[in-house]
């Protein structure tokens, strides 16, 4: 654009058209004409301080500097549409025309619409250099090659893939192989990260895996449980990148990109029989990645990384044990079943969903973020149970109570026999309180019937087995065994004289004589 407000100030100063071209880039014939414009339109030198140059200009020529408005395309829709299939800019391009073309608008040619989205990539693509603080951020990521391990037994090959954390700051680095990206080995890299570095990082900063985030939309961020509650552990915060956006963290990026130069590749003619045996070979390599002199500045990654550690936050005292969580539906028996375990929760809670925590040494039990038990994890034979007495309701609790000695007294109260009966059926089982069940039950049967009659039956019960069940004690009662030949007589005698005299066959046979 020409510069109009130049050519009159050295116009006022006496220059003459050449001199006056030369120094402000322009023909002489421009000069001349801009002159001209402004003693027609009385314009002089100095101007007023608020007139702007485009102002200036449409002052000496307002018919130019009124140029045709064109209609600017939507360049965000135009990037849109690109991303789909079998979309081109020259589609685009005559969609744009049409809607001009329907709203009597001026729609710019082919080459200015490809030249304007150009510049739009350009700003959106714009990348920026970041200054990290020390102790800021640590970038996490799998590298995309792999390493390989030699299974000694059968000799297959084994992937091991490889975990990479950095710290933009100083560049220092961890590298580690695992058999697995699972969240097992996920959780593990960043503790053994830790541990390497000496500190954790204010945040963070990882891709949007499952094993770390579960859900990243515009309006929430969802982390995995375990992921989560070992950041809370180590008093550090996740974030993660954006979906898909690498550059987000470029410095990992940019770092596994050399690990897989510096390190995998390096490896990659060595066997390697154990995952310990390739660690030990990454840990010499990474050491003289840390240690290698910077090509641009002084230092080295491991020279910074002494300043940086000052402000890492230090680490608890006890590392993260790793924990898996699980949803489970509490039974009608008050328990939950966790790895063919049963574990006992508050009665109140029965068919209700939880929220379980299980590491390897304790089960804990949440429901609505709050804990609620916790029990010594079980191991060894399935099917076990670990029953807390409070969480019981309070008839079940009596019940508890009872134990082997306690039924022997009630036992011996109805007589000799019911208490042998009793001992038999504690000492029938592997496990005493097994038998408490049988043992309740049998002494119940002298409230059905009496006291005299259970010890008569389990006398009668002994002649036919040492060891009696209830379910024989039960059947005897039931028929009337337990009564002695004495007593069906004097019922027989009872049952007469309550009916009057009842003529026998003797009466009859004095009637045949």
């Amino acid at each position: 654009m020409t510069n109009y407000r130049e050519i009159l100030r050295l116009d006022s100063l006496g220059l003459n058209k050449t001199q006056i071209a030369e120094a402000c880039g322009c023909s002489r014939t421009t000069v001349i004409q801009a002159l001209n414009q402004a003693e027609v339109k009385c314009i002089r030198y100095p101007l007023p301080e608020a007139m702007s140059d485009k102002e200036l200009a449409q002052l000496l020529y307002p018919a130019k500097a009124a140029k045709p408005e064109y209609k600017m395309p939507d360049y965000d829709y135009v990037h849109k549409e690109m991303l789909k299939s079998g979309v081109t800019l020259n589609m685009l391009w005559l969609e744009y025309c049409d809607v001009c073309r329907m709203n009597g608008e001026l729609a710019y040619q082919s080459t200015q619409f490809n030249k304007y989205y150009n510049d739009y990539l350009a700003k959106k693509n714009a990348t920026m250099h970041l200054n990290h603080k020390p102790g800021e951020i640590l970038q996490v990521d799998w590298a995309g090659d792999t390493a390989s391990v030699v299974d000694t037994d059968t000799g297959e090959i084994i992937k091991a893939y490889v975990f990479v954390a950095a710290l933009p700051y100083s560049g220092y680095t961890y590298v580690e192989a695992f058999p697995s990206m699972n969240e097992e080995c996920w959780i593990s890299a960043h503790v053994n990260a830790f541990s390497f570095f000496g500190g954790v990082a204010k945040i963070l900063q990882c891709d949007n895996l499952k094993t770390g985030v579960e859900k990243h939309s515009r309006n929430e961020v969802r982390l995995n449980k375990s992921y989560n509650e070992m950041a809370e552990h180590y008093n550090t915060a996740v974030i993660p990148c954006r979906v898909k956006s690498p550059k987000d963290k470029a410095m990992v990026e940019g770092t596994v990109g050399v690990i897989s130069t510096f390190i995998i590749a390096s490896l990659r003619n060595r066997r390697f029989l154990s995952f310990r045996e390739l660690n030990d070979a990454i840990a010499e390599r990474l050491y003289e990645f840390n240690h290698k002199p910077f090509q641009k500045r002084d230092g080295s990654r491991s020279s910074e990384f002494e300043e940086e550690k000052l402000f890492l936050t230090s680490l608890p005292k006890r590392h993260y044990e790793l924990s898996t969580w699980k949803i489970a539906t509490v039974g009608p028996n008050y328990h939950i079943s966790v790895d063919k375990m049963n574990y006992s929760v508050p009665y109140e809670y029965i068919k209700h969903k939880v929220d379980v925590r299980i590491t390897k040494g304790v089960i804990e039990v949440f429901y609505g973020g709050n804990r609620i038990c916790s029990h010594a994890r079980l191991y060894g034979r399935a099917n076990q149970y670990s029953t807390i007495e409070a969480h019981m309701p309070e008839k079940h609790q009596q019940y508890v109570q009872w134990n082997g000695e306690r039924f022997k007294k009630w036992a011996i109260k109805i007589g000799k026999n019911t208490n042998i009966v009793v001992a038999a059926i504690l000492s029938g089982y592997k496990v005493e309180q097994q038998g408490y069940k049988s043992c309740m039950g049998l002494l119940k049967l002298a409230d059905k019937y009496t006291p005299e009659r259970l010890e008569n039956a389990c006398t009668k019960a002994l002649t036919f087995a040492a060891r009696p069940s209830l379910k024989n004690i039960q059947a005897i009662l039931a028929s009337g065994q337990d009564k002695s030949e004495i007593d069906i007589e004097e019922k027989k005698t009872v049952s007469s004289s309550q009916y009057g005299f009842t003529r026998g066959a003797g009466y009859y046979e004095g009637r045949d004589k």
